[in-house]
């Protein structure tokens, strides 16, 4: 079983966590993060979740170079030297603050940060992690079997009747670009919160421009404006699939499944009229 620690923690880090960290303010709770995460003076806290990943991109995030055109929050070490301890894991402060209807910002530092990434050895946890969102990323990448009862059925049938073969490098990637990306004047993008992908670097592209059509009312426009790169239709499907499927898989793992058909349908019918 792959090692999670504290996935669900709302509770305020213990004075034992903070202490692990050289964080010597009270914890007060910050927006966003589903609640779960916090800070001490210039430091910021939350549950590690999978104890190998959120390793392994502290470690990756600490050796990544800032440029013109993003920048990333960097991990604070443990004293034992370590990315994780009791359960939590830490970042130093970043300036700034996410605004998910810069749809272009965001895509344009999300490229630039997987250029960045571009290399990278594919890690080893992810075959091991089993999450709602790993479950619909290999949905959408033919790794499980559609069975025909999952939720959303409706739509997940007819995208995966238009997936065609893509044949694109992987890479690692973030997952979740839109609403991890913050803004402050006079600085580069900041890409925060990195959930770990291994695929086409333009899908996690495609991902945020779902995200910014289904939920942040994006034009149209902005899926021709990126419609350059490489099997681009086909990215979208599985973008789409992917966020759609992870609903199957909060059902499976028994968390409630909040969202509706009818959010993601004219999504769905644009990207598979393309």
């Amino acid at each position: 079983m792959p090692e999670y620690i504290a996935a669900m923690v709302r509770e305020s880090p213990s004075l034992e966590v903070l202490a692990a960290f050289g964080a010597r303010e009270k914890a007060v709770s910050l927006p966003g993060g589903q609640g779960r995460t916090w800070r001490s003076g210039g430091i910021v806290l939350k549950p590690s979740g999978l104890v190998a990943e959120a390793a392994w991109v502290a470690e990756v995030s600490s050796q990544v170079r800032d440029t013109a055109r993003f920048r990333v929050a960097r991990p604070v070490r443990a004293a034992d030297g370590a990315w994780v301890a009791y359960g939590w894991q830490a970042w130093w402060l970043t300036p700034g603050s996410p605004d998910a209807r810069r749809w272009d910002e965001v895509l344009a530092a999300g490229e630039a940060f997987h250029e960045a990434l571009a290399g990278l050895a594919r890690p080893s946890f992810l075959d091991a992690r089993d999450d709602p969102w790993t479950y619909g990323d290999r949905i959408a990448w033919e790794e499980l079997p559609l069975q025909g009862g999952e939720v959303m059925a409706e739509l997940l049938e007819p995208l995966a009747l238009a997936r065609r073969a893509v044949d694109l490098p992987a890479q690692a990637v973030h997952g979740d670009l839109l609403g991890n990306v913050m803004f402050a004047d006079d600085l580069a993008p900041a890409v925060i919160d990195w959930p770990v992908y291994y695929r086409p670097a333009a899908w996690a592209l495609a991902v945020a421009v779902v995200d910014a059509l289904t939920w942040h009312g994006a034009p149209a426009a902005l899926v021709a404006r990126w419609a350059d790169r490489p099997a681009w239709d086909q990215l979208l499907i599985r973008a789409l699939m992917y966020r759609i499927a992870t609903n199957e898989g909060c059902r499976r793992a028994g968390m409630p499944v909040r969202e509706r058909a009818d959010s993601y349908r004219p999504v769905v019918d644009l990207v598979i009229r393309r």
